[in-house]
C-alpha cells in the first residue's frame, strides 16, 4: 500500500463547477480561458479578468489552480497567450497545462510551473525524461495499460528523474469522463467535415452521430446498429481505483469542462469517497457499485475501463447523448437571498414543483445543492403546488442570485 498521497483534479469551467469542486473535495481544479484551450467551442470558458478570482477562491479553500494552454497554438495567438501567462503569473496560478512548444517556452522564461497536457502523447520514459528538462508534472496518454504506466513511473524512481524544481517527476492520469477515439485526442475528423479543428478546442463532435454504411458498387445502405462505432464510452475507473493508485501515479484527472456543476459535484465527491476507501482498506465492490450508482445519476455515454487492464478494442455508446439514468429540467432561477434567516427565493419561469419532487440548484456561491422538497412555500404561504410565474422559498446555506438556476429532477426515459 503507498504511503504519499493522490492529488484529486476536477474540472472547472464555470464558476458553478468551481464550487462544486471545492464542495466535494478536490485537491485541485484546471480550467481554460478565452480561445486557448481545448473546450473552446463547447464550453463557457473563463476569461482573462477570471483568472484573478479563480485564483483567490482556489487559495481561499486550499486548492491548486492550474489552467489548461493545451491547443496547438499559431503566430496570431502569440499576443494572447502572452497576456494569459502575464496575469497566470500575477496570480500565482499553480501551473499551465500545454504540449505546444511555443507556451512551454515562454512558461520556463516566465517561471511558470509547467505540466505537459496528454496532447503530447507521453508513452514512454524517454519522453519523460525529455520534457522532465520543461516540467515537473505529466499527464500520460490515455492509452497505456496499468502496467505501462507502473514501468514509467518505477524507472522515474530508478533514474531519479527530476523536474525543474528540484522533485522527482511526477504523473497524472485520467481516471474518468468522456473518451475520444483519436490518440490522445489529436483527431482531424471535425476539421475535415466542418473546418473545425478539435485540436483548436473547436470540435463539434460529429464521431457522436449515427451514420451509414453504403456499398460504392450496389448503391446499398446499411445502419450500423446498437452502437455509435466512432463515439467511445465514457471512461470510469473507479472499479479498479485500488489499482490505479498502485500503479504510482500522483495525480488522478476527472475530465469534464463542458460539464455542469452535478456532475462536478457528484463524480469528484464519488472519486474522493474511493480514494479514501482505498488508502483505509475499506475499498469493496458493494461500496463501488454505490458510487457507479450515483454516477449513472449524471452525465454519461456509458461506462468502462478503457485501456488501462489492456483490451485491446474499445466499447462503442449504444445511443447518441447521455445515458444519465436521471434528467433535470429547468424551472427557474433565483431572485432574493434573505441572509438574516438563510432564505432563498427562485422565480418558476416554467413547468411546476410539487411537494415529492427533488429539485436541483446550480450556481456560484453553492456549486450544486439538490434535495427533496419535503414542504413548499408558494408565495409565502404553504401549498402542494408551484406553477410558473410563482415565488418560491426554502431554506439556503449560500446566498441566492440571479444567476443560480433551478431545476426540477426527473426519471430520464430511457432509464
Amino acid at each position: 500500500m503507498r504511503k504519499d498521497k493522490v492529488e484529486l483534479l476536477a474540472p472547472a469551467g464555470s464558476f458553478d463547477s468551481l464550487q462544486a469542486a471545492i464542495n466535494a473535495g478536490a485537491d485541485a481544479v484546471y480550467f481554460g480561458v478565452e480561445q486557448l484551450n481545448m473546450r473552446t467551442r463547447s464550453s463557457q470558458s473563463f476569461t482573462i479578468s477570471d483568472i484573478k478570482a479563480v485564483s483567490s477562491l482556489c487559495k481561499k479553500h486550499g486548492l491548486k489552480a492550474y489552467i489548461t494552454l493545451n491547443t496547438i497554438m499559431y503566430d496570431h495567438d502569440m499576443q494572447l497567450l502572452k497576456l494569459v501567462l502575464k496575469e497566470v503569473k500575477k496570480q500565482k496560478i499553480d501551473a499551465v497545462i500545454a504540449a505546444d512548444f511555443a507556451v512551454i517556452e515562454q512558461c520556463n522564461q516566465l517561471g511558470i510551473p509547467l505540466h505537459i497536457s496528454t496532447q503530447a502523447n507521453i508513452s514512454n520514459i524517454e519522453a519523460v525524461q525529455f520534457f522532465s528538462r520543461y516540467a515537473d508534472v505529466m499527464v500520460l496518454a490515455r492509452e497505456l495499460t496499468l502496467k505501462q504506466v507502473q514501468d514509467i513511473s518505477t524507472e522515474i524512481t530508478r533514474r531519479k528523474i527530476k523536474g525543474p524544481s528540484g522533485k522527482p517527476v511526477q504523473l497524472e492520469l485520467f481516471v474518468h469522463g468522456a473518451l475520444c477515439m483519436a490518440v490522445s485526442g489529436k483527431c482531424y475528423m471535425s476539421l475535415h467535415t466542418q473546418h473545425a479543428s478539435a485540436n483548436r478546442g473547436a470540435c463539434v463532435q460529429n464521431c457522436r452521430r449515427p451514420y451509414l454504411v453504403k456499398d460504392a458498387e450496389t448503391g446499398e445502405e446499411l445502419r450500423i446498429e446498437n452502437e455509435y462505432i466512432m463515439s467511445p464510452r465514457d471512461l470510469c475507473t473507479i472499479d479498479i481505483l485500488d489499482q490505479v493508485m498502485e500503479s504510482g501515479v500522483n495525480v488522478l484527472k476527472i475530465e469534464g469542462r463542458t460539464k455542469g456543476a452535478d456532475y462536478v459535484q457528484v463524480v469528484t465527491t464519488c472519486y474522493r469517497e474511493a480514494i479514501a476507501a482505498v488508502e483505509d482498506g475499506s475499498f469493496s465492490p458493494e461500496k463501488v457499485q454505490g458510487w457507479k450508482s450515483e454516477m449513472e445519476k449524471v452525465y454519461n455515454r456509458g461506462f468502462w475501463e478503457g485501456y488501462y487492464l489492456g483490451r485491446k478494442l474499445g466499447e462503442w455508446t449504444s445511443h447518441p447523448g447521455s445515458a444519465a439514468t436521471e434528467k433535470k429540467i429547468y424551472i427557474g432561477k433565483g431572485s432574493k437571498y434573505y441572509p438574516k434567516i438563510s432564505i432563498g427565493e427562485f422565480t418558476l419561469e416554467s413547468g411546476n414543483l410539487k411537494v415529492g419532487d427533488t429539485l436541483l440548484v446550480t450556481g456560484p456561491k453553492c456549486g450544486m445543492v439538490k434535495e427533496k422538497v419535503e414542504t413548499l412555500m408558494v408565495n409565502g404561504e404553504p401549498a402542494r403546488e408551484a406553477v410558473k410565474g410563482d415565488k418560491i422559498t426554502l431554506k439556503f446555506a449560500t446566498k441566492v442570485t440571479p444567476s443560480d438556476k433551478l431545476y426540477k429532477i426527473v426519471e430520464a426515459a430511457h432509464a
